[in-house]
């Protein structure tokens, strides 16, 4: 994987790049769209590629792991030729999932042991065979297993928490030096800095992350119910400290604002089940605000859902349209409103990386922000 900076903001820390993998070019911020089960939820492939356009998507490794199963995975020839993908793929571990299941597992040394959320089957998750089970799945971009701390998060636990996510991650690197990847690509592989909202811990993590030399790194542990600005302070001190030529993963977040105020603090990639879970509970995100479509003042708007939208739904159906389909609880209306939210997500990272590139992103981020903070 190359990583090639491309332009800075004059005055932030907004940077625009190029990362490079053998199955493409992914500019810099990106926003990856969720694809959870090999399939991002309610949209074709087809339109996935042709009206949203994202460079890279996003699979989970605990439910891949689950369902359609490693070994199905691996006669397919791995996620890419399974889901019909020719453009880039990364993984979580499967650490979030396991935080979701605080009732249905047990974290020791050794790894996580939980219950399967299908049929209350056990599993255990190690840092040794989830390296595995990402090298089987065939990402590009692969993420070391973590622990995720709940927020509020005790001090003394997150430290505990810390270190044992670098002690994993060392067992990741070991593991993967012996485990050759399994199809006619390669893989490449990003640590994650912990330490919930506690600044020295941040900072520790955010060295010892660093110190590992890995052609990526990611920022876990946030959005979890935390206030935006512990976001974005604990955000600000790890994006300090990470390599500058090395791309930055802040995961699970976010909101459109939340995602322009970090791509202001140094942040380049991002993922979010926001903008499809939303969608599918009529709630459109556009440049002057969010729209809840299911409101009856727009029963008779005729208007585009969108006249500045980048797909094909935004200007063929109209706001009229949209909420009837949701008022009479037809499909298409979760699905018309999934790719607009994704095509608009698509959008807001391509516009600032263009202002990025212009040099003029704060004063673009800053009006954004508050076009954005209105319910129409």
């Amino acid at each position: 994987m190359l990583f090639e900076l491309k332009g800075k903001d004059t005055k932030s820390n907004a940077r625009g790049g190029e990362i490079t993998t053998d199955h493409g070019t992914i500019e810099t911020p990106i926003f990856m769209p969720v694809g959870t089960v090999a399939s991002v939820k309610g949209v074709h492939q087809r339109e996935l590629k042709n009206d949203i356009n994202p460079d890279i998507i996003l699979g989970n490794t605990y439910h891949l792991y689950l369902r359609p199963q490693t070994n199905i995975l691996e006669q397919a020839g791995g996620l890419h030729k399974f889901m019909n993908w020719d453009r880039n793929i990364l993984t979580d571990s499967g650490g979030y999932q396991v935080y979701s299941l605080s009732s249905n597992r047990k974290i020791k040394e050794e790894g996580v042991k939980f219950k399967s959320h299908i049929d209350g089957s056990y599993h255990t998750f190690t840092p040794e065979n989830v390296m595995e089970i990402q090298r089987t799945i065939g990402a590009d971009i692969i993420m070391a297993f973590d622990e995720c701390t709940p927020y509020p998060c005790d001090y003394h636990y997150a430290k505990r928490s810390m270190h044992m996510t670098h002690r994993w991650l060392d067992r990741c690197i070991n593991h993967l030096e012996k485990t050759p990847f399994k199809y006619d690509y390669s893989q490449s592989f990003f640590p994650i800095v912990q330490g919930s909202t506690y600044k020295d811990l941040r900072k520790q993590s955010a060295e010892y992350i660093a110190n590992a030399g890995a052609e990526g790194n990611a920022i876990g542990g946030l959005s979890v119910g935390e206030p935006a600005e512990e976001m974005y302070a604990m955000t600000e001190i790890v994006t300090n400290i990470l390599p500058v030529d090395k791309p930055r993963y802040l995961m699970g977040v976010g909101t459109p604002i939340n995602i322009l105020e970090n791509i202001a603090l140094g942040v380049d990639m991002f993922d979010c089940v926001m903008p499809t879970r939303n969608a599918r509970n009529g709630m459109l995100f556009t440049a002057h605000g969010t729209i809840n479509i299911k409101n009856l003042k727009w029963a008779d708007d005729f208007s585009p859902i969108d006249d500045m939208g980048i797909t094909f739904v935004d200007t063929d159906y109209t706001k009229a349209y949209l909420r009837h389909l949701f008022s009479v609880n037809e499909r298409l209306g979760a699905q018309i409103a999934t790719i607009h939210n994704l095509g608009f997500y698509m959008w807001l990272v391509r516009e600032a990386r263009k202002h990025i590139l212009a040099g003029d992103f704060r004063t673009w981020k800053d009006m954004m922000v508050k076009q954005m903070d209105k319910r129409l």
